[in-house]
């Protein structure tokens, strides 16, 4: 990849480190970096591991041309990072290995941060090639631990964005508090998400804290939103991991099916559990109902959603899905869960909300969106649009960042 050596409108290039970039799931990252360049800051993506082969999106596919991966370069040329930036900069090197040994103490994973120090070292190199002047990683989990050792190391400032809910499974064991300790501010999706960065921080470090949510760009904002149609069909967007509950959804639809013969789920997504919900589809008799269709781009997303009478997300665990947000955006109803920061963009006007785990509630929510009349729905539908328009947008949300990166550079 070849980068010029100009810088955005205000002299600063910044990184974005991400530990797998791009991908399906990442497509909020990808808005987000350009509402950030939109707001005159030259910004290199970077990935810790290669991107997936098959990326839906076109959009997705142009971003890793321009991507930086770290473990492309191979062993050896991270291992002869390490040793002249050892030589380089001794003192930086003891503080970084110091930083990284107790990261390690708290997760038992001395080889992992081993790792760490190792990709700290070759990216200070090319971000020193590169006027990096600050590095905002997205994540606090492994791409906070190889930006802060960099930062350690006498690498660039650095930020970093905290989504949940793995951040929030373990803080202790991922050195939260240090991490937010050595970062020049953090950022947090949600109020809930920020009030849990707070738990594990020093109140001396609560002002660096600050709320910058997630966006969906002009394509779900300004495109064509059609009225709620009047059918049984039902979307949701996930990848098929434990923390969806998905389970729940299966059964939810087992209660309903019955007393709704039209009712169809499309669930576009993939993950470790696909072959098992549609085993359990299959034994409940119901997999006339559920469509498991896998993968799909942004634009095939948008196609499910248009043609849905309202979208669907039973998770367990969450940060503040940006799917909630594409679907409100297209005027479309959600059924979710009241769990982390997902009540502080819906409630009763835009959807319904039922406990997570309690496959009743869930199948009551899926009867009241398909008995609400379509008129009534239209109009969730546009106060939902006009929510996400007011706290989501991603190039407003770019530009909130793009202000604190600024800041900090002051």
């Amino acid at each position: 990849m070849a980068i010029t050596s100009t810088t955005g409108a205000f002299g600063l290039r910044i990184a974005y480190l991400v530990n797998c970039y791009p991908a399906p799931s990442h497509s909020f990252i990808r808005r987000e970096i350009d509402g950030v360049r939109a707001a005159g800051i030259d910004v290199i993506p970077y990935s810790i591991r290669p991107a997936p082969v098959l990326l839906p999106d076109a959009r997705d596919e142009a971003a890793r041309s321009e991507t930086v991966t770290v473990l492309q370069n191979g062993i050896i040329a991270l291992l002869w990072a390490v040793l002249v930036e050892a030589i380089a900069r001794p003192i930086g090197f003891l503080r970084a290995l110091r930083c990284a040994w107790r990261m390690a103490r708290a997760s038992s994973g001395a080889w992992r941060h081993i790792a760490y120090l190792a990709e700290a070292a070759w990216l200070n190199r090319d971000w020193r090639a590169k006027n990096i002047t600050h590095v905002h990683a997205h994540f606090g989990t492994n791409p906070a631990a190889v930006a802060r050792l960099a930062h350690v190391w006498g690498g660039p400032p650095y930020s970093f964005t905290v989504h949940g809910p793995d951040e929030f499974d373990a803080p202790g064991a991922i050195d939260l508090g240090g991490k937010i300790a050595d970062a020049a501010f953090v950022a947090a999706i949600s109020s809930y998400g920020r009030s849990q960065l707070m738990r594990w921080a020093a109140p001396d470090h609560w002002p660096k804290i600050k709320i910058i949510r997630c966006g969906v760009d002009s394509s779900f904002l300004d495109g064509d939103a059609s009225d709620p149609p009047d059918n049984a069909t039902l979307c949701c967007v996930a990848r098929l991991g434990p923390q969806k509950g998905l389970h729940i959804l299966v059964d939810a639809v087992a209660m309903v099916a019955p007393e709704r013969p039209d009712l169809r789920v499309v669930v576009l997504g993939d993950g470790p559990l696909r072959a098992d919900l549609e085993a359990q589809a299959t034994a409940s008799g119901v997999s006339a109902h559920i469509d498991f269709a896998g993968l799909a781009s942004s634009d095939v997303v948008r196609q499910h959603l248009l043609a849905s009478r309202a979208f669907i997300l039973p998770s367990f665990a969450e940060g503040l899905p940006v799917v909630l947000m594409e679907a409100l955006a297209l005027r479309r109803p959600v059924i979710t869960t009241w769990v982390a920061g997902i009540p502080e963009l819906v409630d009763a006007q835009v959807g319904w909300l039922s406990p997570p785990g309690d496959a009743t509630a869930l199948a009551n929510a899926i009867r009241a969106a398909l008995d609400t009349p379509v008129a009534t729905m239209r109009d969730m539908g546009d106060v939902g649009k006009l929510r996400v328009r007011a706290m989501h947008d991603s190039m407003a949300n770019g530009a909130q960042l793009a202000a604190l990166i600024k800041a900090s550079a002051a």
